[in-house]
C-alpha cells in the first residue's frame, strides 16, 4: 500500500492541516475494507470526526490535522492487512482498532484480528481486543492463567476454544470443565430429577461453548470415553489431573478453601485457566471469594498470570460495555456510604 502526500497543502487549508492520499492494493477488495454497506468506512470516519475521508477507486484521501491524519493512515495500513487475510471488518472491529492506535501500545490492531485460536464448524475463533490477545498469549505462556473481567469479555469462550484447539492437536489427553454450583439470586429448591438432572442448569454454559466449537455427535463419545469431562467443582476434591486442560469458570463464587482444593489438583503436563467477575458474587453473606483472595497470595509467583479485562474488551452489544462502566461508577460512589460488616 503506498502513501502519497499531497505536494502542496491547498491555500485553502487551515493552518495545521494536509492531505494525504493512501492507494490500496488492487490484490485487496474495497468492498472488504469498506466493509458492508460501508461500515467501516462510516467507522473510520467516526473514529476520526477531524478528518474528512473521502474514497475514490482504491484510492482513500484524507484531509485534516497532521496528527489526526497521521493516526488515521496508520489505521487503513491496519485495516488493509486485515482485509488482506479475507476477514471482513465490521465497525465494532474498527472502533476497537481506533482505541489500540490511540493508546500507542506495542501490538499492532492486524495481529490482534488475525491471530487464530481455533477453526471448528466453518469460522474461526479470533481474539478481537488486545486485552483478549493479551489474554490468549498467557494461556499458551502460563501454566496456570486468571482470566479476571466483566461478563461479554469471552474469558470462558476463549480458554475453552484453547482447550478444544490443544485437544485436537493432542497436546494434551483430557479437557476438563468445571464451575461451582451456586445459585446466582434465585433459589431454586429441591429441583426434580437425577443428580445430574439436578447439576446440569449450572453446567449449561459450558455446554453450549462446546456445541459451538466441535460437532454434536462427536461430544457424547468424547463424554463416554472420558476424554471431555464436565462437572461440578465439588467433583476435583481428591484428585491429580495429569495431560489435561482443567478450565475453572464463575471462579467468583469459590470459597478460599474451594480455590486451594482446586489449584492443588494440577498434575504434570497439564494447564488450568480460573475464569470469573469479582463484581458478581453470588456467595453467602460474609463469604470471601476465593477469587479475591488468591490475587493476594499467588501475585508475584512464577508461571502464573492474572490477565485482568475491563469493558474495554466486551464484544457484545455495545450497550453491556456502557453499563458496566455505569455500575462501576455507581458502585465507586455508593460503596464509601455501605455500612461495613462486623
Amino acid at each position: 500500500m503506498s502513501q502519497q502526500p499531497a505536494p502542496e497543502p491547498s491555500a485553502d487549508l487551515p493552518v495545521g492541516h494536509v492531505q494525504h492520499q493512501v492507494t490500496v492494493p488492487e490484490s485487496v477488495p474495497m468492498v472488504i475494507l469498506l466493509g458492508q454497506r460501508d461500515e467501516a468506512l462510516r467507522a473510520v470516519e467516526r473514529g476520526f470526526p477531524t478528518v474528512d475521508v473521502h474514497v475514490r477507486g482504491n484510492v482513500i484521501a484524507l484531509t485534516g490535522p497532521s496528527g489526526d491524519v497521521g493516526t488515521a493512515e496508520k489505521l487503513i495500513e491496519e485495516l488493509v492487512s486485515v482485509a488482506r487475510s479475507g476477514q471482513p471488518l465490521s465497525g465494532d472491529a474498527v472502533d476497537r482498532a481506533v482505541t489500540m492506535l490511540r493508546d500507542a501500545g506495542p501490538e499492532r490492531p492486524a495481529d490482534v484480528f488475525t491471530t487464530d485460536i481455533l477453526s471448528a464448524r466453518g469460522r474461526t475463533i479470533r481474539p478481537k481486543t488486545l486485552g483478549q490477545k493479551r489474554y490468549v498469549d498467557a494461556i499458551d505462556s502460563s501454566t496456570i492463567t486468571f482470566g479476571i473481567g466483566p461478563a461479554g469479555t469471552g474469558k470462558t469462550y476463549l480458554a475453552m476454544a484453547k482447550a478444544v484447539g490443544a485437544l485436537q492437536a493432542r497436546q494434551i489427553r483430557r479437557l476438563i470443565l468445571t464451575r461451582p454450583a451456586v445459585e446466582a439470586g434465585e433459589r431454586l429448591g429441591y429441583l426434580p430429577g437425577t443428580l445430574t438432572d439436578k447439576i446440569d442448569p449450572y453446567l449449561r454454559p459450558l455446554y453450549d461453548a462446546l456445541h459451538d466449537m466441535l460437532e454434536p455427535e462427536s461430544i457424547p463419545k468424547l463424554m463416554a470415553a472420558g476424554t471431555i469431562e464436565v462437572a461440578p467443582l465439588a467433583y476435583m476434591r481428591g484428585r491429580t489431573l495429569n495431560d489435561s486442560f482443567i478450565i475453572l469458570d464463575e471462579a467468583q463464587n469459590t470459597s478460599p478453601e474451594q480455590m486451594k482444593m482446586f489449584l492443588t489438583r494440577l498434575g504434570f503436563d497439564s494447564k488450568v485457566v480460573v475464569t470469573g467477575d469479582v463484581t458478581q458474587v453470588d456467595l453467602p453473606a460474609g463469604t470471601r471469594s476465593g477469587l479475591r483472595v488468591v490475587q493476594e497470595i499467588l501475585d508475584g509467583i512464577d508461571d502464573v498470570t492474572f490477565c485482568r479485562l475491563t469493558s474495554a474488551d466486551v464484544v457484545r452489544h455495545r450497550l453491556v460495555g456502557d453499563i458496566i462502566d455505569a455500575y462501576e461508577r455507581w458502585d465507586a460512589t455508593t460503596q464509601p456510604t455501605r455500612p461495613r460488616r462486623s
